[in-house]
């Protein structure tokens, strides 16, 4: 049995398990607190992040924090205390990752209850608004256009309800409902209005699982934490066998004291571990929620900043996105001889008709009061698929009649006389509506036929003051951006032209592109506006972009844009929008304001583009870390650095750089293949200064000899290896700016005081012996430096990311 199948199965088995008759009122105030008693709550925690104790222990329960801590504490008992600031470090760093996602969860799980859907019930015969957490088994629940579909239950009253399944089914085509079909949550209202009974509440509601996990805070499935993780499982297979090695070799191939041979094993496996990645990645993580998060923007998925970050193609609807939702009638045309007065009456009527009305009905209504005299005894709401509404009035005469709303290209023939005066008005950037009288029954496919032109209903749409910026910011980017809307074609066109939109003055009728997803691909790279496009065409659209390698993000915030919301590789809804279209969306941005987007674009290439530049100083010290032990094994020397050498080092030119570098602005956008990008800088890095520190530590064996031999020749090499590693963070902080000058001379300056500072040197066990070796090591990590330019140079024009 197919998935569609099992789940169609599931939903007829939902009908008939309200354990009530059907009341129009609902449940009363006291039935509603006998159900809550008996735990017949809605109660799915829908969260927006991780709890406080998965954060805790996401953070504390690692793999490498456990070979750390073991280290830690072996290096507690055998060795100084300086030999152990190692482990302070990582309790520090691991302190500071809690914080910031506690920080992240705070402010997600506030956003996350200014955004949550609040469905509409009937209690004690009142419509009232309350939270899904509140529902309680029995509730009557009221539907209409883009209301999400939030527990299992029973339709009672039906007005041309059309429900979308496709979340479930995978079917695109919206199911009538009547009276007695089941509907299932994680579907939700295309057209019609109507109400249903909850039968199913909490975890034993159909998707309820599904929509908790859909709508958790994750660090998971994402390239950048795929990466990294590739990474540490590479470096882990690297580790353990170098590092067993190393272990024999210094505690039974050298015949030296146990306690200090003890601590340079510990030496040399501790900086394999690039343990401050996975950290620093979260951190950044974290405070970009932070940063979002004050400004009204709601991560539901934390990968889709780093995702928005790889957009090259952002689709967006223009209604509510570059446009504000309201509107405003600003003229209307009577035709075919109408009286103007009786075609007023049709249009308040028609506004009485749909209690759920759009934005452009929304106008009508304001500006054409109700018609008492007029009962509305059919109606037809508006579809995004067919692009019109209906209604069939008994008059105040006791006369009847029947009339269609809606686009004019749709509901007259080609080279219809008010053709030409709709598209002049469209070229204008006005948006226009035909009422037509019709004949026959308003569900006819083909109604359409028999309309009569009765007016034009120009409306005037309010142009969104930060639209113009927010586009002139994407063609900076090179972000290709496409106005793909339901309206007219030309009226779609000349809002995107008075925004600045170039090749807006070029739009295309979505009616006529092809079908096969190649030719539509061309289409859609060539265009720039689409205009009378379906909501199954959005889809497509969005397929056959990412199919042509585009990585797409779609905005919107109707009911017609969820399926290509669902489908696209980052959904962004606005605040306002249906419940159907926020609970797609990766990110909601809750003050509706489009010019949010830039700073969603700016904060993920942020994350990307610096993670990437510190993960090679990271690795860059694994990589040297493992060569240097495989060269000490191979050669039958003691291990050249104690712990507290090589914490020195990385905190000098790793981890305090490293912090403020993933915290930089940068605008860059993110690029694919983070590991070999990463890898294929840090491989050779890691090469050089691994052979240059040896080298130097060699050399000053055969230069010193006596009691103090051993500490001068650690001396030595330490002092090449932090200027190898310093002149390593001098390339990753180019394009260089004032501030990015000051931290490379900041830890070049520190490294100096503990050289020159009598009891820092006791402390570091760092003392440069006469002026020969001294001289020598900085000669040889001078020629490094030099082989890392050459190296970097000839990787970016021979090695492709």
């Amino acid at each position: 049995m197919t998935q569609r199948a099992r789940t169609e199965d599931t939903i007829v088995e939902a009908a008939g398990e309200a354990d009530a008759p059907y009341r129009p009122g609902g449940l009363t105030a006291a039935e509603v607190r006998q159900r809550v008693e008996r735990g017949e709550v809605n109660d799915v925690p829908v969260r927006s992040s991780r709890s406080a104790l998965d954060i805790v222990r996401g953070n504390v329960l690692t793999r490498f924090n456990a070979i750390i801590g073991v280290l830690w504490a072996i290096m507690l008992v055998v060795a100084p205390i300086q030999d152990s600031l190692f482990g302070f470090v990582i309790v520090a760093n691991t302190g500071i990752g809690i914080i910031q996602e506690l920080r992240a969860k705070k402010t997600l799980d506030s956003l996350a209850v200014i955004g949550e859907a609040r469905p509409t019930v009937r209690r004690d015969g009142t419509p009232v608004e309350v939270s899904t957490s509140e529902i309680v088994l029995g509730d009557l629940i009221e539907l209409g256009p883009g209301d999400k579909v939030v527990v299992d239950g029973v339709v009672e009253e039906a007005d041309n309800l059309e429900v979308d399944e496709s979340l479930l089914t995978g079917e695109a085509d919206p199911v009538l409902k009547r009276p007695g079909d089941p509907v299932m949550s994680g579907s939700f209202v295309v057209a019609g209005g109507g109400a249903f009974t909850a039968t199913k509440v909490g975890r034993e509601a159909y998707a309820a699982q599904l929509a908790e996990e859909a709508s958790r805070f994750t660090l998971v499935h994402s390239e950048l934490r795929s990466g990294i993780s590739t990474i540490l499982k590479y470096v882990t297979w690297m580790m353990i066998p170098t590092a067993t090695a190393l272990v024999i070799s210094q505690l039974v191939v050298k015949d030296t004291d146990v306690r200090n041979s003890v601590a340079r094993t510990v030496g040399g496996i501790v900086p394999m571990i690039p343990e401050g990645l996975v950290l620093l990645t979260s951190v950044a993580f974290a405070i970009g929620v932070i940063r979002l998060g004050r400004k009204q923007c709601l991560v539901q998925e934390l990968p889709a900043i780093e995702g928005l970050a790889r957009v090259d193609v952002v689709c967006l609807d223009k209604t509510g996105t570059l446009t504000e939702g309201g509107m405003d009638v600003t003229e209307l045309r009577p035709l075919n001889g109408s009286d103007e007065a009786y075609v007023r009456k049709v249009l308040g009527a028609i506004g009485d008709s749909d209690p759920r009305p759009n934005a452009s009905l929304q106008a009508i209504i304001d500006a054409y009061p109700d018609n008492d005299d007029w009962r509305c005894t059919e109606a037809l709401p508006f579809s995004s698929a067919r692009k019109y509404s209906g209604a069939t009035f008994s008059e105040g005469d006791g006369q009847t009649s029947s009339w269609l709303l809606g686009a004019p290209d749709v509901l007259l023939p080609e080279g219809d006389p008010a053709l030409d005066e709709t598209d002049a008005l469209n070229r204008r950037g006005l948006r226009v509506l035909l009422l037509a009288r019709v004949g026959g029954e308003l569900d006819d496919p083909h109604i359409v036929r028999k309309a009569r032109a009765a007016a034009l209903v120009v409306l005037e749409q309010r142009l969104r003051p930060d639209a113009s910026d927010t586009l002139a910011y994407f063609a900076d980017q090179d972000v290709a951006a496409k106005v793909i809307s339901g309206d007219n074609a030309v009226s779609v066109g000349a809002v995107a032209t008075k925004l600045g939109l170039p090749g807006a003055d070029r739009p295309v009728d979505a009616r006529h592109l092809p079908e096969e997803p190649e030719a539509m691909a061309r289409a859609l790279e060539d265009g720039v506006v689409f205009g009378r496009v379906t909501p199954q065409q959005k889809r497509d659209m969005v397929g056959a972009l990412q199919a042509r390698g585009h990585t797409v993000a779609m905005t919107g915030d109707g009911v017609n844009d969820v399926l290509a919301l669902k489908d696209a590789d980052i959904g962004v809804s606005m605040g306002t929008g249906s419940e159907a279209t926020r609970a797609v969306a990766q990110i909601v941005l809750l003050d509706n304001s489009f010019a949010t987007l830039p700073s969603v674009v700016a904060e993920g290439r942020r994350v990307i583009g610096n993670i990437t530049r510190v993960a090679t100083l990271f690795l860059t010290k694994t990589v040297y870390s493992v060569l240097l032990a495989v060269l000490v094994v191979a050669a039958q020397v003691e291990y050249p650095f104690l712990p507290r050498h090589l914490t020195l080092l990385s905190t000098l030119t790793i981890g305090v750089p490293a912090f403020f570098l993933a915290l930089a602005p940068n605008k860059e956008r993110a690029q694919p293949h983070f590991v070999r990008r990463v890898m294929r800088y840090a491989v050779p890095a890691g090469l050089i200064a691994a052979a240059a520190t040896f080298t130097s530590y060699l050399l000053a064996g055969h230069h010193y000899s006596g009691p103090g031999a051993l500490a001068a020749e650690t001396s030595a090499a330490t002092l090449t290896l932090f200027l190898v590693s310093l002149w390593v963070l001098v390339i990753i902080a180019r394009p260089y700016t004032w501030w990015r000058v000051l931290l490379v001379a900041a830890m070049g300056g520190g490294f100096l005081v503990v050289l020159v500072v009598p009891w820092l040197q006791e402390f570091f066990a760092l003392r440069l012996v006469g002026t020969t070796m001294p001289w020598a090591a900085v000669g040889i990590a001078v020629t490094a430096a030099a082989l890392l330019e050459v190296s970097w140079r000839w990787v970016e024009r021979r090695v492709p990311a």
